[in-house]
């Protein structure tokens, strides 16, 4: 019987070490199972993160273009209303700088004529408006070709135009004294 019993014995034994075993097995692919999950759902969240970062850097890009680009819509709009503006302004700056050509013209050519009697300084009143006219003539060119701040230009155009036609009037007034 102990033959029996001790057969019996490494039956249970086997057993034992069997189940053993299997829980060993078990519990490995368990833990490899628990940590492979685990590196997925790290690597997801990493992956989420990552992915909400790059698309929140994208958005912000985006409305920068688009930022970029309304700006650039309205400064074209502006330079077209400009252009317009520009071209209409110059005809009638062009018109008045060549009445003002005229007009010199004129006073150099009364000054020429015999019995009459002109002052030094009417004469140099009369150098100076043409200088004046001539520097207007190319500030309007410069302008054309190198547009910049358009109603800085214009402000500064217009003063010289109304000092110019102011010197004409003042010009005509010392005449007939």
């Amino acid at each position: 019987m102990k033959s029996n019993h001790s057969s019996s014995i490494n039956l249970i034994d086997e057993d034992m070490n069997f189940q053993k075993n299997n829980l060993l097995k078990l519990s490995k692919t368990t833990l490899l199972i628990i940590a492979i999950m685990t590196a997925i759902l790290f690597t997801n969240c990493k992956n989420n993160a990552e992915k909400e970062s790059e698309a929140r850097e994208k958005v912000e890009e985006a409305n920068n273009n688009l930022d970029s680009i309304t700006d650039e819509v309205e400064n074209d709009a502006v330079r077209k209303a400009n252009d317009a503006e520009w071209q209409t302004y110059k005809a009638e700056a062009n018109k008045t700088i060549a009445e003002n050509e005229s007009r010199i013209t004129e006073l150099k050519t009364a000054m020429k004529k015999p019995g009459k009697s002109f002052d030094d300084t009417y004469k140099k009143s009369i150098t100076a408006l043409e200088e004046k006219n001539t520097a207007l003539k190319t500030k309007i060119t410069d302008y054309e070709n190198n547009q910049t701040d358009w109603d800085t230009f214009k402000r500064e155009f217009d003063s010289d135009m109304k000092g110019i036609g102011n010197a004409f009037k003042n010009l005509s007034v010392n005449n007939k004294k």
